[in-house]
């Protein structure tokens, strides 16, 4: 099943904080297309991710999961549709990585089930597709951040979504699981899934991403294709950096040539107050 995921006027407030964190959010992810989430820190992005993700209710505004309100679909119901990867998780639990995997399943079975054999399967491609095959009974405390980045990764793919969201998935990942991950997410696209992912690395976002979001104090600043939101203009505005947009192959990538925000004053000299010094300056 393919499902398009929309956030329709989305505001979110919390008491005490004079301005809302989102404000008049519209947002729209189609399948068959990853949509990245972009922004400096405190832009919003990562509250937006949960609530279209249904982890928290906005303030006013509502999510649409298909021609369905998120908030009339059963908690099971959208377990099975809608899968997250949250920027990072742990546990003090003794787990297995094929214990961490299988969570990914319980959507899809009834309570006090077995393991079935579309379950193991679905774990093991989960596995596989994020480069961690054998590695089924290392325990979690024993992974590295990257590791555990990748394990988390194959639970979401073992959960079956129809629609995928990532919150910076990236984090402790290397240069060559940066990439195998984000191409993944193309494949995954390609065959119909609709996928949402928050990224810092506009050059990923590029490179991987076919529409995106930019957010500014909680408001959009631009929203469409990538290569009509990613321009020189809006990342001196919004993050405060001169870049260069090229095209290569049929994707964008960002050179980032300096930096425009004001920098720091930079302190002045502590003059040395030790005996040696005042010597010297006698």
């Amino acid at each position: 099943m393919t499902l398009s995921l929309r956030g329709e006027h989305l505001m979110y407030s919390v008491r005490g904080r004079p301005l809302p964190i989102l404000d008049d959010i519209e947002f729209t992810a189609v399948p068959g297309q990853v949509t990245a989430l972009l922004g400096p820190n405190g832009s919003g992005k990562s509250t937006l991710l949960h609530i279209l993700a249904g982890v928290a209710s906005p303030t006013s505004g509502q999510v649409r999961l298909g021609d369905r309100p998120l908030q009339d679909v059963p908690r099971r119901e959208r377990a099975r549709h809608l899968a997250m990867m949250e920027q990072a998780s742990d546990t003090d639990t003794d787990l297995a990585v094929a214990d961490v995997v299988a969570l990914g399943r319980l959507p899809h079975r009834a309570r006090l089930d077995l393991e079935s054999p579309r379950d193991v399967a679905a774990c093991t491609r989960g596995l596989s597709s994020v480069g961690m095959t054998g590695t089924e009974h290392r325990r979690w405390q024993t992974l590295s951040g990257g590791e555990r980045q990748r394990v988390h990764a194959a639970r979401a793919l073992a959960q079956e979504p129809s629609v995928l969201l990532l919150d910076e998935p990236t984090n402790h990942l290397d240069i060559r699981h940066q990439h195998q991950l984000l191409s993944l997410l193309n494949q995954l696209a390609g065959d119909g899934l609709t996928v949402v992912v928050v990224l810092h690395d506009l050059s990923l976002a590029a490179q991987y991403c076919d529409r995106a979001m930019v957010l500014d104090s909680g408001r959009v600043h631009a929203a469409g294709e990538i290569a009509d939101v990613l321009t020189p203009t809006a990342l001196r505005q919004v993050f405060g950096v001169d870049a260069q947009i090229t095209r290569a192959d049929g994707r964008l990538a960002v050179q980032i040539l300096g930096v425009t925000a004001p920098q720091p004053t930079a302190l002045p000299a502590l003059r040395d107050s030790s005996p040696a010094s005042h010597a010297a300056h006698r």
